[in-house]
C-alpha cells in the first residue's frame, strides 16, 4: 500500500531549478533510501514532502487521498515526522519533557507530570531504551538522543518517518542499534525514508532506492537487484568504461621525498584510521562520495578538526596542528569545501580577501599596506583572470566561479608547501571550471604538491599522480599511475 505519493514535483530558485519534476513514492511497512550527492536535490525534497517548502509545481497523495502542506506542523498532525542529522530537541530538558514537548498531558489545567514519566518510559521500551525519562537530554550519548527523537516522532502517530543522516555521528555499534529499531518500526507499517551517504548502510538495512542528480530523478531501484557499481555510475552520472589515464605534464622534478604523511590518523566521529602520503611535487587525488571522509582529510591535515590518535608528519618533522594559523605557519593552504560559509569574507573587497591569508602568515602586529594588498591583488587578477573591474569591489558581488579564483589566488599568494583544494570546481559556471582545472594542471606542472578532493571524476584522472579512495570515513584503496581511470576508481568506490 502506498503511503506517501509525490509527483511531478517542482521548485525553482532564482537561477537554480533545485527540482524538475521528481517523483517519489513511500509505501507501507518499507525502508526507502534516498540517495545523491550534494545539489542533487534530497534536501529540496524533503522539505516539500514534510511541509517544510511548498513545491511550484507537481501533486502529492497521502494514504491515496490529495495532500497540500502548508507548514512542518501541519505534516506532523497527519503522520509525517522528521528526525535530521544534527538531533532537534532541547538537550537541557528531561528527555520525557522532550518527548511531549508542545503537547504535554494535562490534569485540571496543569502539566501531568507522573503521567508524562509513565508514558515516557512505555514509549522507549517500544526502543529497547530503559533510561532516566527525568534526566537531561544532554546526559545521554548520540545514538540515545537520536532513538528519543524517532521514539517522538513514532508517538506523534507517525505513519512517514523521515530520517535525514540519522547515523552520521555514530559508531558501528550505535548504528546497528538504530537498525534493530527500524526493522521494528518496518514490521509495525512505517513508512522510512531513509537518508544516508554510506553505501554500506544502504544494502543493510534499505528495501528500495530513489537517486536524485541535479535536480531530477535518475531512477527508483529494488536495492537487492541494484549492483553497487551500478548505483555509484547512477549517483555519479557515470558509466564504467575504460579510460585512459593522462599524467599531468610536469617540469624536471619530479615527485620526491615525502611531504605529508598520515600515519592512522583519525578524528573522533568524523575519521576512522587513516594513512596516506602526498610526496614533493605530487597530486594525489582525494576520491569518494560525499560524506565518504574526503572533506575530513583535508580538516584534519589543516588542523580544522583535531585529530584524536594517529601521527601527521610534514616536511620531515611530526606535527599537532591545533589551529588552522599553525598550519598557514607552517607552509599549507586549504581552499574549503563550502567557500561561501568557510571562504570568503563577503562585506570586504577583492582586495583584502586575497591579503588575509599572507596577513595571517606574517602577523597582526605587521600589517600590510594598502599599497602592498594592492599589487597583490593586481597580480592575481591578472594571471588568474579574475572578473572585476578593480581590486575593491566586495567579494560577494563576484559570481561563484570568480569567487572561488580570488581564494586560490589566496593561498597562491602565501606560496604554500602544499596546497590542499576541497571541491575546487563545485558550484562554478562552465567556464569557470575549465580555467580552475587549467590552473591545477598548472600548478602539477610547476611542481607543487597537491591533495584535492572532487566528486568530478575526470578531474582526478586528469591530474592525479595518486587517488586514493574513502568510503565510510577511511581509506579503502589507492590507485596510481596509468592504473587510474574513471573505471577503476569507481570499482573502489562501490566494493563490499
Amino acid at each position: 500500500m502506498s503511503l506517501l505519493n509525490l509527483s511531478g514535483i517542482e521548485k525553482q530558485y532564482p537561477g537554480v531549478k533545485a527540482l524538475d519534476g521528481v517523483d517519489f513514492q513511500l509505501r507501507e511497512g518499507e525502508i526507502h533510501a534516498l540517495l545523491g550527492e550534494n545539489g542533487a536535490g534530497k534536501s529540496t525534497l524533503v522539505k516539500v514532502m514534510t511541509g517544510a517548502l511548498e513545491g511550484d509545481g507537481g501533486s502529492m497523495a497521502y494514504l491515496d487521498k490529495p495532500l497540500k502542506l502548508k507548514s512542518t506542523a501541519q505534516a506532523q498532525s497527519v503522520g509525517i515526522s522528521t528526525v535530521y542529522q544534527e538531533v532537534n530537541l532541547l538537550p537541557n530538558l528531561s528527555v520525557a519533557q522532550n518527548l511531549y514537548l508542545g503537547r504535554e498531558p494535562k490534569k485540571f489545567g496543569l502539566i501531568d507530570w507522573k503521567r508524562i514519566y509513565r508514558q515516557s518510559r512505555e514509549v522507549l521500551k517500544r526502543f529497547a531504551l530503559d533510561i532516566d525519562v527525568t534526566q537531561p537530554l544532554s546526559s545521554y550519548s548520540v545514538a540515545i538522543q537520536q532513538l528519543v527523537a524517532i521514539a517522538r516522532g513514532v508517538d506523534m502517530s507517525a505513519k512517514v518517518l523521515v530520517l535525514d543522516e540519522p547515523t552520521a555521528s555514530l559508531d558501528a555499534g550505535e548504528v546497528e542499534q538504530l537498525f534493530d529499531v527500524l526493522r521494528e518500526l518496518k514490521s509495525q507499517g512505517i513508512g522510512i525514508v531513509f537518508i544516508t551517504h554510506f553505501l554500506d548502510q544502504v544494502y543493510a538495512v534499505s528495501d528500495r532506492i530513489t537517486v536524485l542528480r541535479n535536480g531530477g530523478l535518475v531512477g527508483e531501484f529494488e536495492t537487492a537487484g541494484l549492483p553497487r557499481e551500478e548505483l555509484v555510475g547512477h549517483m555519479l552520472g557515470k558509466e564504467l568504461q575504460a579510460q585512459a589515464h593522462r599524467a599531468p605534464e610536469r617540469d624536471d622534478r619530479a615527485a620526491g621525498e615525502p611531504l605529508l604523511e598520515l600515519d592512522d590518523v583519525a578524528v573522533r566521529g568524523s575519521l576512522q584510521p587513516t594513512s596516506l602520503t602526498v610526496k614533493r611535487g605530487e597530486a594525489v587525488g582525494l576520491a569518494g562520495l560525499l560524506g565518504s571522509g574526503r572533506s575530513e582529510v583535508c580538516r584534519a591535515v589543516f588542523g580544522v578538526d583535531k585529530k584524536s590518535s594517529g601521527a601527521l608528519t610534514f616536511s620531515g618533522r611530526e606535527r599537532s596542528f591545533r589551529k588552522p594559523a599553525e598550519a598557514i605557519e607552517a607552509g599549507l593552504a586549504l581552499c574549503p569545501e563550502d567557500r561561501k560559509a568557510s571562504g570568503i569574507v563577503g562585506p570586504l573587497s577583492i582586495r583584502e580577501n586575497i591579503a588575509l591569508a599572507v596577513q595571517a602568515r606574517r602577523g597582526w602586529w605587521r600589517p600590510m599596506s594598502r599599497t602592498e594588498q594592492q599589487e597583490l591583488a593586481e597580480k592575481f587578477i591578472a594571471e588568474l583572470q579574475i572578473a572585476t573591474p578593480d581590486a575593491d569591489k566586495p567579494i560577494e558581488q563576484l559570481s561563484g566561479g570568480n569567487q572561488q579564483k580570488v581564494i586560490l589566488a589566496r593561498w597562491l599568494a602565501t606560496n604554500p608547501e602544499l596546497l590542499v583544494l576541497d571541491e575546487p570546481t563545485r558550484g562554478v559556471d562552465i567556464g569557470a571550471h575549465a580555467e580552475i582545472l587549467k590552473l591545477i594542471k598548472q600548478l602539477c606542472g610547476e611542481g607543487m604538491s597537491l591533495l584535492v578532493t572532487s566528486s568530478e571524476l575526470e578531474e582526478l584522472v586528469a591530474f592525479s599522480d595518486r587517488v586514493a579512495v574513502m568510503r565510510d570515513r577511511k581509506k579503502v584503496a589507492e590507485i596510481e599511475g596509468e592504473e587510474i581511470s574513471e573505471n577503476r576508481i569507481m570499482q573502489a568506490i562501490a566494493e563490499a
